[in-house]
């Protein structure tokens, strides 16, 4: 036996349970219908002049229903005697190429044979201005020479800042549309001036580019569409902090504040920007934001097949297997830390030789009081947390919740 192992053999695993977890959860049955009601409500087609060249901007993120998101707003714009197409609005996703980015919206399945329009991308950029700080203000070529621009995202908290505005529309002009150098300036002073930077480059290439509107979705806690507006470019820095506040009251949670040992079975860029959600885990990569539970050990199992190695949030796991890391292409998490200029988030968390020794190792280094009375959540990833598997310590407090529902008996830990 190996010292590790030796070292371990006396930790047990408890009990655990599964349980359903309640949100608040409105949803739109019609997505469709909802994204052309949200555009004629706003008459933002009449900014729209017959052959314009209209850019539609989508980010890499998996946005519910953004096959169709894109497509009924390519559909709206054909109608209104546009020409649309599609640019990829994602920084420096997609390895910071042209078709790289073309990769990531095909794996959204935003097609050109699905939406209707063709794409075009570059990672080409123009500079449109600059802060007061000399940080410079880029937007993608073909998206600033059209003669229209539009912008589809979803409104959500961020993973490493808060703002009034945080992940959304004017982020997206601001880092999406000025692709990999607008990323890089824009992360360049951290993301202690984040949320200033995001409004103050945004209300730039508003005004210097033809920008004419948002399509913002607000999705629920089981990641469905709960609205759709359409903003209007001058209406953007005052409506969409709204819609974030709206956007927050809405987000899942582990409906626990205390958690000991948090397994995660796979992260990943399909997942969350982070690989997993720190809104959820509560461990985050900056001290520029917070939320969540206190969680003293995660462990994380896997890696998702659509990250295609790219294990950008691994540092924030205290432990994870030799198989995991034998899964990492570096060069792709490093390239965001690179960006994004965090690093926290692709640091070496202890890696042991299986599963088993990875969470026992969680388990004998959380220092609960008693490990016997050790306190366990289990989830899938951040994006699935709707059932959860928590340890038996902590079922008497899951039955006093109204938004828990035990729905199995006591199980062993089965890790594989």
């Amino acid at each position: 036996m190996d010292i590790i192992s030796e070292l371990l053999r006396g930790i047990q695993y408890p009990k655990m349970v599964k349980v359903q977890q309640k949100f608040h959860a409105p949803q739109l049955v019609d997505v469709a219908s909802e994204v052309q009601k949200a555009i004629n409500k706003a008459g933002v087609l009449s900014k729209i002049s017959v052959n314009d060249q209209v850019a539609i901007a989508v980010g890499s993120r998996g946005v519910a229903d953004l096959p169709i998101l894109v497509r009924e707003t390519v559909a709206a714009v054909q109608e209104a005697g546009g020409k649309p197409f599609i640019v990829p609005a994602m920084g420096s996703h997609g390895g910071a190429t042209a078709e790289g980015q073309i990769d990531v919206l095909h794996q959204l399945e935003v097609t050109e044979a699905a939406v209707g329009a063709p794409i075009k991308s570059s990672m080409e950029v123009v500079k449109i201005g600059e802060l007061s700080n000399g940080l410079p203000v880029y937007m993608d070529k073909f998206a600033y020479e059209s003669d229209k621009i539009i912008v589809i995202n979803r409104i959500k908290p961020h993973t490493a800042f808060r703002g009034p505005v945080e992940s959304g529309l004017m982020k997206m002009i601001t880092i999406g549309l000025g692709k990999q150098k607008g990323a890089e300036a824009a992360h360049a002073y951290s993301f202690k001036y984040m949320a200033e930077h995001v409004q103050e480059m945004a209300k730039i290439s508003l005004s210097k580019a033809p920008i004419i509107f948002g399509l913002a979705t607000i999705e629920n806690a089981y990641d469905r569409p709960a609205k759709i507006v359409a903003v209007h470019a001058e209406n953007l820095e005052k409506v969409e902090p709204r819609l974030l506040i709206e956007a927050k009251s809405l987000m899942p949670k582990i409906h626990f504040d205390q958690i000991d040992v948090l397994i995660v079975n796979e992260i990943g860029k399909d997942i969350s920007g982070d690989g997993m959600d720190p809104n959820i885990t509560g461990n985050f990569a900056t001290p520029y934001a917070s939320g969540g539970p206190n969680v003293k050990r995660t462990v994380v199992l896997g890696l998702t097949e659509k990250t295609h190695g790219n294990a950008n949030g691994i540092g924030m796991a205290d432990m994870t297997t030799k198989a995991v890391m034998n899964e990492i292409e570096w060069e792709k998490g490093y390239a965001n830390a690179l960006t994004s200029t965090v690093t926290d988030v692709i640091k070496l968390p202890m890696c042991l030789d299986t599963q088993e020794l990875a969470v026992k190792a969680a388990i004998k280094t959380c220092n609960a009081f008693d490990l016997n009375q050790v306190r366990i959540v289990r989830i899938k990833n951040t994006l699935e947390i709707d059932e959860i598997w928590i340890s038996e310590s902590m079922v008497e407090e899951a039955e006093k919740n109204s938004n828990l529902v035990i729905v199995s008996d006591l199980e062993d830990l089965v890790l594989v």
